[in-house]
């Protein structure tokens, strides 16, 4: 695989130094990205440059992952239009910690000449007191050339701190670290860190005689406008603990016809071929073939493939509407626990339970699955009320804790449309 044509026709190049596509050419280069640890984990944003360091790794060359343990404590201006809020010492560390966990996911760094590094940039500065740094890192770059950069005038005028102002210096210090110590001469990132990055080139070329290169990615928008990754319930992440199975799953399948083939090319590992002849077939026929085999790629990759079948599973429980109630009862307890973090819940008492609880109760009462009796009496003999896929033909219904799912769910619908999942404590 050609790491520059690879990105070339996935539409993930930006921009490059020149001299860059000769150095890969050589053989095997060395290559990083810095990922901060500003949040407690990695958003689907995180992961375009994820997708970048392996497809740089497929190519037969050697990632490092830097983790920003030191920059996590300054606050990157790139972007911004205000100052960030420092994050303390100990809120980085554990995010530092869970998102290294994270990247053992999606990179190899234990097989092969071309295995991936694990870096932490804290380690270039942790021995370095005030007037080091002002010496050996701040004398290298002039004022002038800093001011220049598009994250420092965009910011310049609305206020700037010297503390995020710093943050260019650091970055392109830890590019001539990691020159010095691994060899790197390819930095990679998104094209919002274009100055930072080459600022890394300019330190390795006075201070160092040396050559190095930058390579940027396009930042990834949706045809509608709306920043990517986000939706409704916020960011969406790459790790359970913050967007369930389901929800991930869901987005790729609910995502804009517009964005389909950004999204292939951006998140696929399928070869061009493979995905041109997909985009031949179905892009016009039937997209949501193409936005089902996304979605199953990326949930697999993501999550697993057991968490990609529970969420299959429950799409295929949540919008068909000939599910029934077996394939409810089919569902593992995890399974059942990402229903509830997408319907509406409710928690009773499982005390109640144990003394039965009349539907009309149930309903209007413990719930506002209805506004009233009367209107729950009503769903009834419409036949719109159902418990566990089961529908409820008598006003005089009782529930019971047997009737719990893995001894703690319920699930309730009123009609098609109105599901509701009933959480016992």
């Amino acid at each position: 695989m050609d790491f520059l044509e690879e990105l070339k026709w996935r539409g993930m190049l930006h921009d490059l130094t020149p001299g860059v596509e000769e150095e890969l050419k050589k053989g095997m280069c060395v290559g990083y990205i810095g990922f901060d640890p500003t949040a407690p984990s990695l958003t689907i944003g995180n992961y375009v440059q994820i997708m970048l360091l392996s497809l740089f790794q497929r190519s037969g060359h050697q990632p490092i992952v830097l983790m920003g343990g030191a920059t996590g404590r300054i606050g990157d201006p790139s972007g911004k239009d205000e100052e960030r809020q420092l994050k303390s010492y100990d809120e980085l560390d554990n995010n530092l910690q869970y998102q290294q966990e994270l990247m053992s996911k999606f990179l190899d760094f234990e097989n092969g000449p071309n295995k991936a590094i694990l870096a932490n940039n804290h380690d270039f500065y942790k021995d370095m007191n005030a007037l080091d740094f002002l010496r050996d890192v701040g004398k290298s770059i002039t004022v002038g050339y800093m001011m220049a950069k598009e994250s420092v005038k965009r910011r310049i005028e609305k206020g700037l701190s010297f503390t995020e102002f710093s943050y260019q210096l650091i970055q392109g210090y830890d590019y001539q670290c990691l020159y010095e110590k691994y060899g790197c001469r390819i930095q990679m990132g998104g094209s919002d860190q274009w100055g930072n990055i080459t600022t890394g080139t300019e330190y390795i070329r006075r201070n160092l005689q040396g050559k190095a290169y930058a390579i940027t990615t396009p930042l990834l928008t949706k045809a509608d406008g709306s920043k990517f990754g986000k939706s409704e319930k916020g960011n969406l992440w790459i790790d359970r603990k913050f967007t369930s199975p389901y929800a991930f799953y869901q987005f790729w399948l609910d995502c804009d016809d517009r964005d389909l083939t950004k999204f292939m090319r951006f998140f696929t590992f399928r070869s061009k071929e493979e995905v041109e002849a997909l985009e031949s077939e179905f892009l016009e026929s039937n997209p949501n073939h193409l936005k089902r085999l996304l979605a199953e790629e990326l949930t697999e990759r993501i999550y697993s493939k057991e968490e990609l079948e529970a969420a299959q599973a429950v799409t295929n429980l949540l919008w068909n509407k000939k599910a029934k109630k077996e394939q409810l009862t089919a569902l593992d307890k995890s399974s059942l626990e990402m229903i509830t973090g997408e319907l509406e819940s409710f928690f009773i008492k499982k005390d109640d339970l144990d003394n039965d609880i009349n539907i009309l109760s149930l309903l209007s009462e413990l719930t506002t699955i209805t506004s009233s009796k009367g209107e729950a009496r009503r769903a009834i003999k419409n036949n719109a009320i159902s418990i566990n896929k089961e529908k409820i033909q008598s006003d005089a219904f009782a529930l019971n804790s047997g009737m719990l799912l893995h001894d703690k769910f319920l699930m309730v619908e009123n009609g098609k449309k109105n599901k509701y999942i009933l959480v016992a404590k």
